[in-house]
């Protein structure tokens, strides 16, 4: 079964197919590395990088991984805005938790290295309005985000990672961090061959 593979990492976006049985969130959650069959690179430095025949990515690379289409968010969950740091990347979205979820007690801990996300917008940082790539459901790898902002505290989700909370983060602008007026291009999904 082949399954079609989009990600970011520091170098740039990933895409390509995995040829593995399974779902795509299972594989990323209990595998070590990916294969990618006709993996093409979309460089942060707008560099020209060839396609390769086969690449495997180790899983800690990964920063997000974009949903296949047949992924829906899932249903009947409170949904809280958030902004993430993550590498060379400020990534927007929504994270689902239990309507009454209290980070201070509760029981249930993500125990994987992703996370799921809807509604996520991947920008550079110093230029949060343009957008990299728009996707309806993606995973970020949650050991690799640096900082988050959200409406409630969710270190426990991000560890390592700066913690803000902001209770009108929904109404907020988009921050500015790292080189304002940085002129790297970034990569797009065009380049990348992903949709």
């Amino acid at each position: 079964m082949a399954i079609r593979f989009v990600a970011y990492t520091e170098a740039g976006l990933r895409s390509g197919v995995v040829a593995a049985d399974g779902r795509l969130g299972d594989l990323i959650e209990t595998l070590d590395e990916v294969q990618v069959e006709g993996a093409r690179l979309a460089r942060l430095d707008g560099r020209a990088a060839p396609t390769q025949p086969r690449v495997i990515l180790p899983i800690d690379d990964l920063l997000v991984v974009v949903a296949p289409p047949e992924v829906a968010p899932p249903a009947h969950y409170a949904w809280h805005d958030v902004r993430l740091r993550v590498g060379p990347y400020l990534v927007t979205g929504r994270l689902p938790t239990m309507p009454g979820f209290d980070p201070a007690r509760a029981l249930a801990r993500p125990t994987g290295p992703f996370v799921l996300l809807s509604d996520v917008r991947i920008s550079p940082p110093e230029a949060p309005e343009e957008a990299l790539g728009e996707h309806p459901v993606a995973w970020v790898n949650r050991y690799t985000v640096e900082r988050v902002e959200a409406d409630l505290e969710l270190g426990f989700f991000f560890p390592g990672a700066a913690s803000l909370v902001s209770r009108d983060l929904a109404s907020d602008g988009p921050t500015t961090a790292g080189a304002a007026g940085s002129s790297r291009p970034g990569p797009s999904l065009a380049q990348a061959g992903g949709g």
